[in-house]
């Protein structure tokens, strides 16, 4: 869990790591995601039409899921949680199906100054991973994160 005492760059190590609690994926965040994006695919919201696909069933915004898991960083991985998200570079390995957990494994890969004063820039990678150990998404994400230094 992200603390005070890890909330300024100087405070950070490359290689450290966290994960995040877990998080069910349930039909009414993929309904509610539906609405908000207006993404209303039939991957998304036909459950007939999903029986016979590859997936067999339902399964859940590939960008659902790196919300959510932005959400899940943020509750323990201190770039996620102090700083502001500057870039993202993602894959989406497999689906996120409709009542899978989802945790977040995140590491510190890169530290480096930022552009302005006082603020740095860390470098996180991420997987995403189900209740069965599946990766199902990851990728990595820039964060400027404030310095004890003026």
């Amino acid at each position: 869990m992200s603390s005070p005492d890890d909330a300024f760059f100087e405070d950070l190590k490359v290689g450290r790591e966290y994960v995040s609690p877990g998080r069910t994926v349930t039909e009414t965040d993929v309904v509610m995601f539906a609405g908000l994006s207006g993404d209303y695919n039939v991957l998304h919201t036909d459950a007939e039409h999903m029986k016979g696909s590859l997936f067999g069933e339902r399964i859940a915004h590939g960008l659902l899921g790196l919300a959510i898991q932005q959400g899940l960083a943020s509750r323990g991985e201190p770039a996620a949680a102090h700083g502001l998200l500057t870039a993202v570079k993602w894959k989406f390995k497999g689906p996120i199906r409709l009542g899978d957990t989802i945790h977040v494994r995140s590491r510190i890969v890169g530290l480096k100054g930022g552009t302005e004063p006082g603020q740095q820039l860390v470098t996180v990678e991420r997987q995403v991973m189900n209740q069965r150990g599946e990766v199902v998404q990851e990728g990595e994400s820039e964060h400027v994160l404030g310095s004890r230094k003026p």
